[in-house]
Parts: structure tokens; sequence; C-alpha cells
């Protein structure tokens, strides 16, 4: 029985922890954080943004500048 309560009691401290962290979130603030994994890749951005018809602001890739090489890890 006490098995129970204790599932019930985390089933809704885990439930209350999300409302409370996501209370103050707008639907534009959600909808950019969900594409915030294309933003670093111009090109998929590009083929995102033409098949859901949503703005992406895409970051260009930094550039090697001269003197400098780059390390592949």
């Amino acid at each position: 029985m006490i098995d129970i309560a204790l599932n019930i009691l985390a089933v809704v401290s885990l439930w209350l922890a999300v409302e409370c962290c996501l209370k103050r979130q707008t639907e534009k603030s959600l909808e950019d954080a969900s594409l915030m994994p294309f933003a670093d890749d111009p090109e998929v951005a590009r083929r995102v943004e033409a098949a859901t018809g949503k703005t992406i602001n895409a970051v260009a890739p930094e550039v090697a500048r001269p003197g400098w090489g780059n390390l592949d890890l």
C-alpha cells in the first residue's frame, strides 16, 4: 500500500515540476526551441523552412581563419 502511495507521489511531483518549469513559456519560445537543432546548418534550415513554412534563424558555420588549423575530433 505504501508503494502505491509513493509511486503516485512521485508522478504528481514530476508533473508539478514540469508544469513549474514550463509555466512562463510562450508558444513562440517553445516553437523557437523546437527549431533550434536546425539552426547551425543553413542547408538543413532551408529544407526545414520549405517543409514547415516556419522561419529558422540559421547561423553560418565558422570558417577557418588564415593561420589557424581546423581540429576535427
